[in-house]
């Protein structure tokens, strides 16, 4: 928390920008209806709304500008915006990088070696990733595709329910190529059906009713950092 300057002075407002609210000094209302710690205070001048935030050591945060008259907020806008870009770290650190995969084949592939990297194909296709499946011919096995396509379509079998074909597979030089991508419905439909057969499910849930939340409290003030 930033201290007040001197007696009976204003707190330093925040640098504005167009993604922050206004907060003290910079709110330019002439009355606001005063919200702290989900407590409705009421409808104040101004120069009392701040006055209170002042003696709490805290900021005035115009969290609803559009509101007649605007709503504000009484609150630690600084700890706000530290906490906002610690979720908004945490939420890029745990995201998922999509992106496409590729898995070689030899149209002479051992069951094994095919099996091995099938299933390493599933695996990149649960994660969310597309997987471009490539068919590599030496020598005169170019002139014979169709062993090429036999492999594609074991793949496509294989995995199907997990991932399915976005592009047919195609002839690119000396190889054969095929993506494949997440097949997003049919993991939805599996999971739907399983909740469905699950015995357990439900069985004894109650449903949750949600009460009417505090008006006031619905409107965060925006602080660009979470997106």
């Amino acid at each position: 928390m930033s201290p007040w300057h001197g007696q009976g002075a204003s707190r330093i407002a925040a640098t504005a920008t167009t993604n922050e609210p206004r907060i003290n000094d910079r709110i330019r209302a002439r009355e606001v209806r005063v919200v702290h710690e989900g407590e409705q205070l009421g409808i104040k001048p101004l120069p009392e709304a701040l006055a209170l935030a002042r003696q709490l050591d805290l900021d005035l945060v115009e969290v609803a500008p559009l509101a007649t008259p605007p709503v504000c907020r009484i609150m630690d806008y600084g700890k706000f915006k530290f906490d906002a870009a610690q979720r908004a770290k945490e939420s890029k650190r745990k995201a998922v990088h999509v992106g496409i995969k590729e898995m070689k084949y030899r149209p002479k592939i051992g069951p094994g070696d095919f099996d091995t990297k099938t299933r390493q194909v599933a695996k990149f296709l649960e994660e969310g990733h597309k997987v471009k499946i490539t068919i590599m011919f030496r020598g005169r096995e170019v002139f014979h595709p169709e062993l090429g396509k036999k492999i594609l379509d074991r793949i496509a079998d294989q995995v199907d329910g997990v991932g399915k074909s976005e592009s047919e597979p195609r002839l690119d030089g000396r190889n054969m190529v095929m993506v494949l991508a997440p097949d997003k419905r049919a993991r939805q439909s599996a999971a739907s059906k399983s909740a469905h057969e699950d015995p357990v499910a439900g069985d004894g849930a109650v449903p949750a009713t949600d009460g009417p939340g505090e008006a006031a409290e619905a409107g965060e003030p925006s602080t660009g950092a979470e997106g």
